[in-house]
């Protein structure tokens, strides 16, 4: 399968994955086939990509940090909890800290998780999935990094609720940037932190120190970041700011939606600038520079799928040639495994 922009679908293709609403009833089901009116359709209600069968991508599957049947349970359970929140005290919100601690048994339970290269790819995201996703990586950085059982619960949690903020603006921040925001609007964003700690400073189940990460997740090590412009922050906030501002990239959170090895790129270009050297490190050592899925060209000229990751080595995946250099379908398939052919190297991703 593939994923594929709804403004670029065509007559006659077919869904391989069920397309959902935003609370996860099935719109179109798996295996349907798409007429102009289900285009249509998807348009309309503001879906922008779907995954369609292609048979170049047969037989590949990503590796996920959870599963997507838990990934929709706990999407559910963050959405409605954060939903019901008020500005003031909201026994609600406590849910999100048993919420926190099934995402770390989640994790925790594949084999060999430490170890493991993954796959995030870009794509489109609401609040609730963001923050879900920030916990991912956030928590999978805090065991490389070997901190203790209880500060990877106030990372997690503190993921989960690190944008709380953004509910008490009042003009429409989703699919816009920065530069898109007037002056008003620019200042009223970058106090979404303060908001977001104000919500939930006089929660008595929340930690300190989660609290403090909501605060500084927007903070850099040189001063740039907001609301504070401050450099002294928890380590544990440095992780959460990092793993945030990554999947901020990837999905075109109030910026430009990046390619992965793009906003990899922009990690390494201020790293040890803006985030912590260590931070970024353990989270380069698990994502995978490629995707898989990802449609690539060869320093030969050829056109590749990345089918599968090498463990440890997040830049050299193994790839199926699909084109020749002069462009033409192969007849039979032909698999280069970057790590043993050091020769071949990836010269740009296909958009």
């Amino acid at each position: 399968m593939k994923v594929c922009k709804v403004e670029d679908l065509v007559e006659g293709q077919k869904l391989s994955r069920a397309v959902l609403s935003y609370d996860y009833q099935v719109l179109l089901a798996e295996a349907t086939v798409l007429t102009g009116d289900y285009i249509d359709k998807l348009k309309n209600m503001g879906i922008t990509e779907v995954h369609i069968r292609d048979e170049n991508y047969h037989n590949i599957e990503a590796v996920s940090v959870m599963k997507q049947e838990m990934v929709k349970l706990i999407h559910k359970s963050v959405r409605n909890i954060l939903e019901k929140h008020m500005y003031s005290r909201n026994t609600e919100l406590q849910k999100l800290s048993k919420t926190a601690e099934e995402i770390v048994m989640n994790i925790l339970k594949e084999k060999e998780v430490v170890d493991r290269i993954y796959d995030i790819r870009e794509r489109s995201s609401d609040l609730y999935e963001h923050s879900i996703s920030t916990c991912s990586l956030a928590t999978l950085v805090a065991l490389r990094l070997g901190l203790d059982n209880e500060k990877v619960h106030d990372i997690s949690v503190a993921c989960l609720l690190h944008d709380i903020g953004l509910r008490y603006l009042n003009f429409e921040y989703i699919g816009r940037t920065l530069d898109d925001f007037n002056t008003v609007e620019a200042v009223e964003y970058y106090k979404h932190p303060i908001y977001g700690y104000t919500s939930i400073k006089e929660e008595t189940w929340i930690s300190e120190l989660a609290k403090s990460i909501i605060l500084h997740h927007h903070e850099n090590m040189d001063g740039s970041g907001f609301p504070m412009r401050i450099k002294d922050i928890p380590p544990e906030a440095r992780i959460v700011a990092t793993c945030d501002v990554f999947d901020e990239m990837i999905c075109g959170i109030c910026q430009k939606r990046l390619k992965v090895y793009e906003a990899i790129e922009n990690l390494k270009a201020f790293c040890g600038i803006r985030y912590d050297e260590k931070v970024v490190g353990a989270l380069l050592e698990f994502l995978a520079v490629y995707p898989v899925g990802s449609i690539v060209i060869t320093n030969e000229g050829e056109t590749g799928i990345v089918i599968r990751q090498n463990k440890a080595f997040s830049d050299r995946p193994i790839i199926k040639i699909i084109k020749n250099k002069e462009g033409n379908p192969l007849n039979e398939d032909r698999l280069v495994d970057m790590l043993k052919e050091n020769t071949v190297f990836i010269e740009k991703v296909v958009e």
